[in-house]
């Protein structure tokens, strides 16, 4: 999912605050070259430097500069696709074997992002699934699934629970992750970037990729200042990758998320949550967690095209104000977005495209986790022969419909979002009207009580024949002669 970064310090300050990284102005001849600096691309930087390649990184812009370096930074197993839908596509036991390298993939992020590593990293632990509708028959199915087939640690937590941690009507059922946990996204990417250099990568900023021609055993990227030979092109730009990968970067719907930090909120804020984790809602609409102590970070409105984030700061309000009333208006601090690249089938794009070329993209709507994966996946591939890349082989590049595409995409989005509120809307009155049934059969059998006399009989159903008494025999009634 794009989410936003976790630091409240992203704007020109924390700008200004990252040491700068020279543009590549000589030519250089390496191992591997990973074209974008975002978190995937770091991954395998480091992953590939730690296993004794040679490795340079080039970057358009500046490292993190997009999503990766907007990002909420939870981090947990699974993908954007529902697990369901993973069955039906590519079987159970391959469903296994992916939402294992999942777990693998958090497991990575838990043990990189440390303070020793990546200092002020600020872990926090817990991630809560909420329901915007009543779902208790799909919260057992679903609990059964990741619980005992996927081998995951997990909770189902009912109403009552839910509400108590989060104290709104807006939500209902919840599915919590123990395991789950926050990092400061922005901190994240520029650690990996530290660690990647620390293991020998060379990462060069200011260096968009004007050619690749990757035939032959030593692919060619040429850039405006000099000509790097590798053996092996890692392409981990996303949706920015630009003119020379045009065909792969439009297999990409491009999807702005925008996001917010409030104000101090001080006590208000514990009087409306205390959950101390990520929540996001199943519909994939709100995505929030309490940073600072006492600050909201909301991630919630979305666009397929770009627009400046500060127009949404009022959504956002707004949108806070309907799912946390008791906490009245709320001042927001900080306003920003980061566009992410969303697949057509739903799933990230890891592997090989010819000998020599691969791809690590499409990570929009999956997390940390999986940034992780491919890092892993796609380094120890190339040095080791490890070839559980193939797991992705059934999503394959599929046009994601250029600008109409872009066009059905916010539409399908927009329908999405009111059908969502509508649902969830209809389910909080079907609460409020069973419960004030309820009150009034309380108050029908108090005051049954109080008079003493039985209940009263039930009404036969409409249409229903009222029972005829026999005619009475001769003499039946009648005074003795």
């Amino acid at each position: 999912m794009s989410e936003p970064s976790s630091s409240t310090t992203t704007g020109i300050d924390a700008e200004a605050a990252i040491p700068g990284r020279a543009r590549l102005s000589f030519d250089l001849d390496v191992d591997i070259c990973v074209v974008g600096a975002g978190l995937a691309g770091l991954t395998v930087a480091l992953e590939a430097a730690r296993l004794g390649a040679s490795v340079a990184v080039l970057e358009g812009r500046h490292v993190g500069w997009n999503a990766s370096g907007h990002q909420l930074g939870t981090v947990m197993p699974g993908y954007g696709l529902p697990v369901g839908e993973l069955i039906a596509r590519i079987g159970f036991e391959d469903t296994r074997e992916l939402w294992s390298l999942s777990k693998q993939g958090a497991e990575y992020v838990r043990a990189t992002a440390t303070e020793e590593s990546i200092p002020g990293i600020a872990v926090s632990e817990g991630a809560l699934e909420v329901s915007n509708v009543e779902a208790g028959d799909q919260l057992i199915s679903q609990l059964q699934t990741l619980g005992e087939d996927f081998e995951t640690e997990v909770e189902g937590w009912q109403v009552d629970r839910v509400r108590a941690e989060l104290k709104t009507d807006h939500y209902f059922h919840g599915v919590y992750y123990p395991r789950a946990f926050q990092v400061d996204g922005r901190k994240y990417v520029h650690g990996l970037a530290a660690l990647a250099q620390r293991a020998g990568a060379r990462i060069f900023e200011d260096t968009p990729v004007v050619s690749i021609d990757p035939s032959g055993i030593r692919k060619r990227i040429v850039t405006p200042s000099a000509r790097l030979r590798a053996s092996h092109i890692v392409l981990a730009g996303n949706i920015h990758l630009g003119a020379p990968l045009r065909r792969l970067s439009e297999t990409l719907l491009p999807v702005w998320r925008y996001a917010a930090v409030t104000a101090p909120l001080g006590e208000r804020l514990a009087e409306a949550m205390t959950f101390q984790g990520s929540v996001t809602d199943t519909d994939g609409i709100d995505h929030f967690r309490i940073v600072d102590g006492d600050r909201l970070m909301w991630a919630s409105p979305e666009t397929t095209w770009a627009v400046k984030p500060q127009r949404f700061a009022g959504a956002i309000q707004r949108r806070i104000k309907t799912i946390f009333p008791r906490l009245g208006p709320v001042e927001i601090s900080e306003v920003w977005g980061g566009a992410v690249g969303q697949t057509v089938h739903g799933m990230p794009q890891i592997g090989q495209l010819r000998r020599g070329l691969w791809v690590t993209s499409g990570f929009g709507r999956h997390g940390l986790n999986t940034t992780a994966i491919a890092g892993q996946l796609i380094a120890r591939s190339i040095l080791w022969g490890d070839e559980r890349w193939r797991l992705f082989s059934p999503f394959e590049l599929v046009w994601a419909g250029g600008a109409t595409g872009r066009v059905a995409g916010q539409i399908i989005g927009m329908w999405t979002r009111a059908g969502s509120a509508a649902a969830g809307a209809l389910a909080r009155y079907r609460e409020r009207a069973r419960a004030q049934e309820r009150i009034r059969e309380a108050r029908l059998a108090k005051a049954n009580r109080q008079a003493g006399t039985r209940p009263p009989r039930p009404r036969l159903p409409p249409g229903r024949p009222r029972p005829v008494r026999p005619p009475a025999r001769s003499g039946e009634g009648e005074g003795a002669s």
